[in-house]
């Protein structure tokens, strides 16, 4: 995998741009290195599970730790790959924009292992997680 070139900002903005899904999360790529991904992920009304305490469902905290996780793999490979496996730690309510950073953890043959951690608005640790994703050459 070390002769693939890796892709751009630009180019993995557009690439994850191209699910209605991640458009609809309001996603926006800050940063790319060899397996490394920073997103922004812009507040959405729809994301509140209680409407009394203003946080954020589970589930999108979740998301963006496989999608993030996902796509530093992206960062390094240049290919989506799939989620086999996927653990998630929930660290305190979150609220507002939230920040996704994202790192590939071993690149393997036929597995690989990349996690996330997702940081509110004032940088503190909302969540964090590590996904098992299958690399194994189509």
């Amino acid at each position: 995998m070390s002769d693939i070139t890796l892709p751009s900002a630009a180019e993995v903005q557009a690439k994850l741009l191209n699910g209605p899904f991640h458009q609809w999360l309001g996603l926006e790529v800050l940063a790319v290195g060899k397996g490394e991904i920073t997103l922004q992920a812009r507040f959405r009304d729809e994301w509140i599970v209680n409407p009394a305490g203003g946080y954020i469902h589970g589930g999108i905290l979740a998301t963006l730790i496989d999608l993030t996780a996902d796509w530093a793999l992206v960062a390094w490979t240049g290919k989506g790959v799939p989620t086999l496996d996927l653990r998630v730690d929930y660290h305190r309510p979150a609220k507002g924009d939230l920040r996704a950073e994202g790192r590939v953890i071993k690149i393997g043959k036929q597995f690989s292992s990349a996690e996330a951690r997702i940081l509110d608005s004032e940088g503190r640790l909302v969540a964090s997680g590590r996904g098992l994703y299958a690399t194994a050459q189509a």
